[in-house]
């Protein structure tokens, strides 16, 4: 299968640079799949999982907190305003957080960043719906399970 090279740049750090042979971001127009050869383009991404074959066939998840990817001449950059591998995710740390943030946002506490607390609540949804497409990919022989509802 051809590969084309990929890059995953948060402001930490850089999650990953190497060979794929598909990457499937979270667009905010939904999920996009892309493969060598993609047309060249700049897309936004919302807080969610992001799906990487490697060349070597292995599919880690990422958890992402939105951003952008730009693809062109064989090489996608996603920069992404937060992110980490799903298999570095405090499961009981990011339920705990989105918690927090739903408790936030039911209070509406006056003076209160509600844009700041969506943003919480969507990274530890994130989060925890990368936690789970790893765990549908390990249980599932290579198969990625569509999560609903974040769980």
């Amino acid at each position: 299968m051809k590969t084309f090279q990929l890059e995953i740049i948060s402001p930490e750090k850089t999650l990953f640079s190497g060979a794929v042979t598909s990457v499937v971001v979270p667009a905010t127009d939904g999920k996009m799949g892309i493969l060598a050869n993609h047309a060249q383009l700049i897309a936004s991404l919302e807080a969610g999982p992001m799906k990487v074959v490697a060349a070597d066939g292995t599919t880690t998840i990422y958890a992402i907190g939105g951003g952008f990817v730009e693809v062109g001449d064989n090489l996608a950059r996603v920069i992404a305003d937060v992110g980490e591998r799903a298999d570095e995710i405090d499961e009981e740390r990011a339920r705990e957080a989105e918690e927090r943030a739903r408790q936030r946002l039911k209070e509406r506490i006056p003076d209160m960043d509600i844009v700041r607390a969506e943003a919480a609540l969507a990274r530890a949804l994130a989060r925890i719906q990368a936690l789970g497409a790893m765990r549908g990919i390990s249980m599932g022989a290579g198969r990625e399970r569509r999560m609903a509802g974040g769980h």
